[in-house]
């Protein structure tokens, strides 16, 4: 199996776990299942090293193994391990809905990407057509939750989904621009986590819903 085939099918992989994460009862659930999402774009990080002999991809991975698999989830799990509001357990789409729009997506993604001819993702098209669509999807979750614990899973899909993009296009970006990248997802989950919070503890919910009425 050659690396450009592993890569796309890792990539099809994160889409599932996508969906996991999205449809998941529980915050708790979401963080094993965004783990689980980020160790497999570590893998596709170590596959690409290995097969463009990318050695900052190396690092990157090495990184976004800390941040991501270990550091995000943990301080997610944390933070909302006693939040809890069954009102806000609603969508806007059923989960049939969910996965029909994903294959729908995934499907634009592809048609978007076909026509480039950059050498170096021409054996890598459905991994870059899957980072297109992830980014979507979590665009997506963060429009049809009504969560704002989901909402920020949301965020956390739409930067998995960048990182992907920049690994299959930016892969020769200087190592400390790498790490920042692998970084900065630490910072604005720290932010969203001390919001969530506060807000329910302030308000007793995490419905957008009722959020949404208080401007009033």
């Amino acid at each position: 199996m050659t690396g450009a085939l592993i890569v796309n099918n890792l990539a099809g992989l994160m889409m599932i776990t996508s969906l996991l994460v999205i449809g998941a009862k529980k915050p708790i659930a979401s963080c094993w299942f965004y783990a689980l999402q980020s160790f497999v774009l570590v893998m596709i990080f170590v596959t690409l090293a290995n097969t463009l002999d990318a050695h900052q991809l190396t690092l990157w991975a090495i990184t976004a193994f800390f941040t991501k698999v270990l550091l995000v989830p943990l301080i997610l799990g944390f933070a909302f391990r006693k939040l809890s509001d069954p009102s806000a357990n609603i969508s806007v789409i059923s989960p049939a809905i969910l996965m029909l729009l994903a294959a729908v997506i995934v499907i634009l993604s592809w048609f978007v990407v076909e026509p480039i001819q950059i050498p170096m993702v021409v054996d890598l098209k459905p991994a870059l057509a899957v980072s297109l669509g992830h980014f979507m999807l979590g665009l997506l979750c963060i429009v049809t939750q009504r969560n704002i614990l989901k909402q920020a899973f949301g965020y956390c899909l739409m930067e998995n989904g960048s990182h992907l993009t920049l690994a299959l296009l930016a892969w020769r970006a200087p190592e400390l621009v790498e790490i920042g990248i692998a970084t900065d997802a630490i910072f604005a989950v720290i932010v969203m986590a001390v919001l969530a919070r506060k807000i329910y503890r302030t308000l007793n919910t995490l419905n957008v819903d009722q959020l949404t009425a208080l401007k009033g």
